[in-house]
């Protein structure tokens, strides 16, 4: 039988507090969009958002504790269909993502859309994923089933995930290393179709700057807990129900 692997009461808190503030970066979209977290040493468990609670009201006891053990059908209705086919799937097949954010950002989804959904490396924040983006180009239809299947098989070793012509994913060990990933991801994501637009030539940067930037951004990782830290120390002061 699997085993709680975390503090669950911090787990869920913590999951409540980047939902929310996903939701004032207006990096949300309608109810859709699902963020889950493996609490269980196997993977087995894991804390998913409900169908149908806004992002901007979600609270830590609103979070579902599921078990890919049984059906959805046997822990509720309040499952959507695609997020437990997608994360159950993510998390079964793929041990480093214990932690996943799945959304369709403005800009993120937008690059999703072309032929190449490529992110060069054209500044610092966008050197962080240099080499480290899976991409997707077989987008057929929901992710129900043999689809979901298909996407966790995707990934690698690596914890971006470009969805064409869908959306983002990101993977980690925690909530705070996953939300700062998709939250740079989609800055990264702005400067670029931002750049774009201008018509005038981009200032590509070298493969081996990219690669020396990004295994900087990869060992500053007290950023990623501090980033998370400061949200909450926010929401702490202005919203604290999101912890009830």
């Amino acid at each position: 039988m699997s085993k709680i692997a975390v503090d669950l009461d911090e787990a869920r808190c913590d999951l409540a507090a980047i939902f929310r503030w996903t939701a004032r970066e207006n990096m949300h979209e309608g109810i859709a969009n699902h963020f889950s977290y493996a609490v269980s040493d196997d993977g087995q468990q894991f804390l998913m958002n409900p169908y149908g609670v806004h992002f901007s009201k979600m609270k830590a006891s609103d979070l579902l504790l599921l078990d890919t053990g049984k059906s959805a059908k046997e822990q509720g209705d309040n499952i959507d269909p695609t997020a437990w086919a997608i994360h159950g799937a993510m998390h079964r097949n793929n041990p480093q993502a214990r932690c996943i954010v799945h959304l369709h950002t403005h800009y993120a989804t937008a690059l999703s859309a072309l032929k190449d959904p490529s992110l060069p490396a054209i500044d610092q924040t966008t050197c962080r994923y240099h080499d480290r983006v899976a991409i997707d180009m077989g987008f057929d239809g929901m992710g129900l089933d043999d689809e979901a299947e298909r996407l966790s098989t995707l990934l690698g070793n690596r914890r971006i995930m470009m969805m064409g012509s869908h959306g983002l994913m990101t993977v980690a060990e925690t909530p705070s290393l996953a939300f700062d990933l998709a939250y740079h991801y989609e800055r990264g994501c702005r400067t670029y179709i931002t750049a774009l637009s201008s018509g005038l030539p981009l200032a590509y940067i070298s493969d081996d700057v990219a690669e020396k930037t990004a295994s900087q951004w990869e060992n500053y990782d007290g950023d990623v807990e501090a980033h998370l830290t400061a949200i909450r120390a926010i929401l702490d002061e202005e919203e604290p129900e999101y912890r009830n």
